[in-house]
């Protein structure tokens, strides 16, 4: 996943506009070096948008990073140098930052929800609740904290609710219509109830998504379906019983959580000019 010229020229207008107004007291020709120091323990995340942005508005400024995507950090720690003009430093800074301290903070959320389940046969998936214009960029968060992605849009895979089997008149109306259309995708029914479960395994989707089951229902659901489909449960789902959920037998939980409840990691930037011979 990378950053598009595109994508990051529309974050540097939002916050630069016509012009960096305050940069603009700073002589032009004047060199500067900054520290990127977190000071919260987190997995990094966002590398590659942080330097696309500098890239974008100075390919002189020169930057060092002592960790990759994917590694824990520890609070305190620096996770990057920079060198370059300071117009060119003070200009990026907040838009570089808060593309870092987002994915870091998606990317840390999932490596808690990822080492909830090891040593179960569940996997974590996401889901579409992202930040309108970072969903790619989350979806890669997601990766690096060690858990999966569930269908990127629309487009790459069906996904059954309530209200399209309502408009289509039953669930397997709902999975046959899907099965015959043009472009054959994986097809999901999500269901509320283990009757609508009974349903749905006769239909023969790919997946069914056990939409806020109880645990005692999960189980229930995990042995009607006998291992015959994927079972994917959602729903209320959060870190004090994702792992008892993990352990039913299930074999996704996708939790909203991991791109909508994210916390940003907490980062610092400090420049200090570098005096002229």
């Amino acid at each position: 996943m990378h950053p598009s010229p595109e994508q990051i020229g529309r974050f540097l207008a939002e916050d630069r506009g016509e012009c960096d107004w305050t940069a603009e007291i700073i002589p032009e020709d004047t060199w500067a070096k900054a520290s990127v120091i977190t000071r919260d323990e987190l997995v990094l995340c966002g590398s590659e948008w942080f330097d696309a942005v500098f890239a974008s508005l100075d390919v002189t400024v020169a930057i060092q990073w002592y960790h990759a995507d994917g590694d824990r950090v520890a609070a305190g720690q620096p996770l990057c140098t920079l060198q370059g003009l300071a117009r060119s430093l003070l200009t990026g800074e907040r838009t570089a930052l808060n593309l870092l301290q987002t994915l870091s903070g998606t990317a840390t959320v999932s490596r808690r929800y990822a080492q909830a389940v090891e040593g179960t046969a569940a996997k974590i998936l996401d889901t579409r609740k992202t930040i309108p214009g970072l969903r790619q960029a989350q979806k890669y968060a997601v990766r690096c904290g060690g858990c999966c992605n569930h269908r990127i849009g629309l487009y790459d895979g069906i996904l059954i609710k309530e209200n399209h089997i309502m408009a289509a008149g039953s669930i397997r109306q709902a999975v046959a219509s899907a099965r015959s259309l043009p472009k054959q995708l994986p097809v999901e029914v999500e269901v509320e109830t283990l009757d609508q479960l009974q349903e749905a395994l006769a239909a023969k989707p790919d997946r069914i998504l056990l939409d806020n089951f109880g645990l005692e229902q999960v189980k229930q659901a995990v042995m009607l379906a006998d291992g015959t489909v994927e079972l994917e449960a959602s729903g209320n789902v959060n870190l004090d019983n994702l792992r008892e959920l993990a352990l039913t037998g299930v074999d996704y939980i996708s939790v909203g959580a991991l791109t909508k409840h994210l916390m940003a990691a907490d980062l610092s930037m400090r420049i200090q000019l570098i005096p002229t011979t």
